[in-house]
């Protein structure tokens, strides 16, 4: 009787195999959906941010890039304690975390409490993120069907980027800041009961210990690195801004040697001796790092310069998203087709012209020119985006899946976060000059204006008259000014990853591979009580 019950569950699980595995992916979907949201939903409120907490320069920057950094920093420390303990339990804390430290991020009242809870956002994504990737590289082993769901999943990613500062805008044409943080808490009660049921548990095979020293390790020298950036893009050339560079730079060389020297290792580095593997992540750090640098500067540059609301704003930045969507699902024909290099060299290429066409822009508005850069730029960085995830997952073994979706993602994450550091320095570098010495303006009064344009802008209302207006024309010139050269440099980073991509195969190489079953969890307690 139990074997012929078994072999009926097993014909079952062959008829429904397809089936569940697209309801993975939607359930990984929207996971993705509700990180992608929160990363971007901000933007459009750090004008009202600095109105209200009134955050330094730095302070400032830690507001918008501490939750993609700290996300960064431990994904690779709950991408494999997923492994150990089961990736949709660490996948349901990490929706609990996400829903409390929202609720912390809304009712801030100062800077540093919301530093905190940005922090503790970056903390639930990073136990959020890794199952996506890991679980679809296992789910669909065929490299035409995973294309297929990566498409799909990079959409998805594409609309929580459309929906965040849509979504922020128009919360605040009618609430206060901090409601833009309160939307994560119905989609998190959402989430998590729709998981618990659909989303089937994994472990890896568990062999060796779980090397938290290494991934502390990894967390800090990451931290190190981006805040002696930071300094040092703030002209802070002493101690203070060469250290941590320093101490951050050695902790990740130690990070390297540790992990070649352990037998079980937190990441298989062996896997970046495969160009493919290797170029892929680098073409997503590079990726990233020009998007949402430029995401965050485009929101200010609309706002303050062009003078448009915050549901505006995110209504300009829709035909980007809406780009990005139409390249991921259209992403799995284009890589068939043209092949990895081509696709990725071809999209960074395109990426780079849309960044060149934008440095058009200056003090006035011209709707046509940023629509027709905004659609390239997003259909260019998703058609890149595409291509190096696909490369990247389907280089690496299927045994090492949650290894190379970490690493993946921590790519995203730190290009996203090096990408807000490293651009706002250049912002600042090219903007502040231009006010060291206004003419009619007290020298405190144009160094307090150098800090930014919002804070420019204050100080011209407390001038009033002649000197106030003078300092808030010169200080959005010079704001276009920095804006332009940002553009230049990004367009150089894109055009070093679209060199970089010539390192990626030709064509796309499809194998016959078994499909992976993922039962559903009610065929999973029923084959239990079979056994």
């Amino acid at each position: 009787m139990s074997g012929t019950t078994t072999a009926a569950l097993l014909r079952r699980r062959a008829a429904g195999a397809g089936a569940n595995r697209w309801v993975v992916l939607v359930v990984l979907c929207a996971s993705l959906l509700l990180v992608a949201v929160d990363a971007t939903v901000l933007h459009v409120a750090v004008p009202a941010v600095t109105e209200d907490l009134r955050p330094g320069g730095i302070e400032l920057l830690w507001i918008v890039d501490i939750y993609p950094l700290v996300c960064a920093s431990l994904l690779i420390l709950f991408g494999t304690l997923g492994d150990r303990v089961g990736r949709r339990r660490i996948l349901l804390l990490g929706y609990g975390l996400f829903g409390v430290a929202s609720a912390m991020a809304a009712l801030a009242d100062t800077a540093q409490v919301l530093i905190v809870a940005r922090a503790l956002l970056g903390v639930g994504g990073a136990m959020i993120m890794p199952a996506t990737l890991s679980i679809l590289r296992q789910v669909f082993p065929d490299r035409r069907e995973r294309a297929l769901a990566i498409g799909i999943w990079s959409a998805v990613a594409a609309v929580g980027a459309a929906v965040g500062p849509l979504l922020g805008g128009f919360l605040l044409e009618h609430f206060w800041w901090g409601s833009v943080f309160l939307v994560n808490i119905p989609l998190m009660l959402i989430s998590l009961p729709v998981g618990r049921l659909l989303l089937p548990e994994s472990k890896g095979d568990g062999r060796g210990p779980w090397d938290v020293v290494g991934a502390l390790m990894a967390a800090a020298g990451l931290f190190g690195v981006v805040l002696g950036v930071k300094r040092l893009g703030g002209g802070e050339f002493d101690g203070a801004g060469v250290l941590p560079l320093l101490v951050g730079a050695a902790l990740l060389v130690l990070f390297v040697r540790r992990q070649r020297r352990r037998e079980h290792p937190l990441v298989d580095l062996r896997m970046f001796s495969r160009p493919a593997f290797s170029t892929s992540v680098g073409c997503i750090v590079l990726a990233m790092l020009a998007l949402v640098g430029l995401e965050l500067i485009a929101a200010q540059y609309l706002q303050l310069v062009l003078g448009l609301s915050p549901l505006e704003t995110g209504l300009r930045l829709l035909p980007l998203t809406f780009a990005a969507m139409g390249a991921g699902l259209a992403g799995a024909r284009m890589l068939r087709r043209f092949g990895p290099r081509r696709m990725v060299c071809s999209g960074f290429c395109l990426t780079a012209f849309a960044v060149v066409l934008l440095t058009a822009m200056g003090g006035t508005d011209n709707p046509a020119l940023m629509l027709s850069g905004f659609v390239l730029l997003g259909f260019g960085l998703e058609t890149t985006l595409f291509g190096a995830y696909e490369s990247m997952l389907s280089e690496a073994p299927p045994e090492q899946a949650g290894g190379a979706a970490a690493i993946g993602e921590t790519s995203y994450q730190l290009g996203a976060g090096i990408g807000i550091a490293l651009l706002g320095t250049v912002m600042n570098a090219a903007y502040t000059p231009g006010l060291s010495s206004v003419p009619g303006v007290p020298a405190s009064a144009s160094a307090a204006a150098g800090h930014s344009l919002g804070e420019a802008y204050e100080v011209a209302g407390q001038l009033g008259g002649d000197a106030g207006e003078t300092l808030r024309d010169v200080a959005r010139n010079c704001f276009v000014h920095g804006l332009h050269v940002t553009l230049l440099v990004s367009a150089g980073l894109l055009l070093l990853g679209a060199v970089m991509a010539l390192r990626l195969p030709r064509t796309m190489n499809c194998e016959a591979t078994a499909p992976v079953e993922v039962p559903a969890p009610r065929e999973v307690a029923q084959a239990r009580v079979t056994a």
